[in-house]
């Protein structure tokens, strides 16, 4: 099943994915002095970056990971949700400390803009494998209250399909071996871009 491009938003221009960079910035500096992240009108940016998108932050110090957050639904405006995450990824990464004034210098930060999800009608791991297309294919994988997501960008670290789909089940909280009636599972792909 591939995904149904006639839905597929239009890329972002060099010059949206500028904006969108320089806001993330500006919202994690405005979090260092107000602990919040930095309040958007929508209105004020253009008809892209208005329209309801879901993304990902993803900070970088010095080539190491220093955070990650993001939506899988749109759920905002893309600003917005771009702010939000930027914010989050610095300071609400249960897996790090708060981001602190001296990394900035040392900050890159990369943005991820997802394509809306699709289901994918799989009854088995090896059917899932044949299907998913490495390199290109975020997953979303659930199984009742389980639920974890690989951005496409994981596979860097895991080229092999078979443990990507093993990782990412750990990471929703199932044995690497689990499968059951139950599993569902989406695909989207994402619109990277960094500074």
């Amino acid at each position: 099943m591939s995904l149904n491009r006639a839905v597929d938003p239009d890329p972002l221009n060099p010059a949206q994915r500028r904006v969108l960079l320089t806001l993330a910035r500006e919202s994690i500096e405005y979090g260092l002095r107000r602990e919040c992240p930095l309040p958007v009108a929508p209105s004020d940016y253009s008809g892209e970056l208005m329209a309801q998108r879901a993304s990902f932050v993803t900070l970088h110090t010095q080539g190491s990971l220093r955070g990650c957050i993001g939506h899988l639904e749109a759920v905002q405006p893309l600003v917005q949700d771009v702010a939000e995450n930027a914010f989050a990824a610095a300071f609400r990464d249960p897996r790090f400390p708060p981001f602190t004034r001296p990394e900035l210098a040392r900050l890159s930060i990369e943005i991820s803009v997802l394509t809306p999800p699709q289901p994918l009608a799989v009854t088995s791991e090896e059917e899932l494998l044949r299907i998913i297309e490495p390199g290109r294919d975020g997953l979303i994988l659930e199984d009742g209250a389980a639920r974890g997501t690989f951005l496409p960008s994981v596979w860097e670290s895991l080229p092999d399909p078979r443990d990507f789909v093993r990782y990412l089940k750990q990471k929703a909280g199932l044995r690497p071996d689990h499968w059951s009636d139950r599993i569902q599972v989406q695909r989207y792909r994402t619109e990277s871009f960094s500074e």
